[in-house]
């Protein structure tokens, strides 16, 4: 997703959301629900029932920004089966869920520490 800021961090929203919610709505959610600062910079993310929509939310200094993409084939793959009602989103699960990559599989290699290389 191109944006016009980069997002200090992204915040996906488990539940279904009514899509005939808009900006007050969602900030409601966010606020109330997700129990976040709605003014904090960070990336909302929500979904549809069918899963065939999404809308992020963001506050960027000025003014809300409301983004929202319909696909006209196929569903995203909304991650249902973890226990958090929100997950926190790194930039690269973003995207992958946006190409229809089921998030919850994609894992890439952990980071390794070492202290001396002898």
């Amino acid at each position: 997703m191109k944006m016009f800021v980069e997002p200090s961090a992204i915040y996906l929203y488990k539940q279904p959301v009514d899509f005939r919610k808009s900006i007050n709505g969602l900030s409601a959610i966010v606020e109330a629900e997700m129990e976040l600062p709605v003014f904090s910079g960070a990336l909302f993310v929500f979904c549809n029932r069918q899963r065939d929509k999404v809308k992020a939310l963001y506050w960027d200094k000025t003014g809300f920004c409301l983004w929202y993409k319909r696909l006209e084939k196929n569903k995203f793959k909304w991650p249902r089966k973890l226990n958090d009602s929100v997950l926190n989103l790194s930039p690269q699960q973003w995207q992958w869920l946006l190409e229809g990559l089921d998030i919850t599989l994609m894992k890439g290699h952990q980071p390794l520490h070492f202290s001396s290389t002898i």
